[in-house]
């Protein structure tokens, strides 16, 4: 395994102009391992990886295909309340949800259903139909997705696009706590992953949004866009 070094000077990638998460100047060098460049935002917290090293579409796609989340999984579906529950708390009944990056099998969206809400779900190479992206909704789900965002500012401007005013939106991913450990964490090595949060990130992102922003539990941040 190549050694970690977070000297600015061994990290060989051009600076990006911005971050991608929330667009502020001039990211700064973080780390380089195992032959990938690592760039952090010192306004949002934000680590990513250099983007000149992300897959190619079809290698990610590719990679996609190894992910096994059966609906009927009940591991899986416990996994996922870790979301599910605080959400479900925040709703009245019948609303109407978007699972965006739902991937193959969209489990979260049928426990949603479950609980008496209308669903509909996206996911850009498991489900790309883009109908459902020109509709409005009273909350939407994002777990496990926006890891993979190439350019999170700019989908999270559509998911507020999209979202209804009261509305929810819940995400979960691996928030990044500790940099001494960032080279051997087992969520950076897969490499679909290209953007890393922290809870401050994602509160940075609500406020740009003017969304309030609640973070339940490690991992999952429930935002919320003003009602008029």
């Amino acid at each position: 395994m190549a050694r970690p070094d977070i000297a600015a000077g061994n990290v060989k990638a051009t600076a990006p102009a911005a971050c991608p998460v929330c667009r502020a100047p001039a990211p700064q060098r973080f780390l380089s391992v195992e032959g990938r460049d690592y760039w952090r935002c010192g306004i949002c917290e934000a680590r990513f990886l250099d983007p000149s090293q992300r897959l190619s579409r079809q290698d990610e796609h590719a990679y996609y295909r190894h992910h096994e989340n059966d609906v009927d999984d009940p591991r899986y579906r416990r996994f996922l309340a870790k979301l599910a529950q605080p959400l479900l708390e925040k709703l009245d009944p019948g609303r109407q949800g978007l699972d965006y990056g739902c991937g193959p099998g969209p489990a979260l969206a049928a426990m949603m259903r479950d609980a008496g809400h209308d669903m509909a779900f996206y996911d850009p190479f498991s489900h790309p139909d883009a109908s459902p992206l020109a509709r409005t909704y009273d909350f939407i789900t994002c777990t496990e997705a926006a890891e993979h965002f190439h350019q999170p500012a700019d989908e999270f401007d559509r998911l507020d696009f999209m979202l209804r005013p009261g509305g929810w939106l819940a995400v979960m991913t691996c928030f990044q706590t500790d940099d001494a450990r960032f080279a051997d964490w087992q969520y950076r090595k897969d490499p679909t992953h290209v953007v890393f949060y922290r809870a401050a990130t994602l509160r940075m992102m609500a406020a740009q949004r003017g969304w309030s922003c609640d973070i339940p539990v490690k991992d999952v941040a429930l935002m919320r866009k003003p009602a008029p």
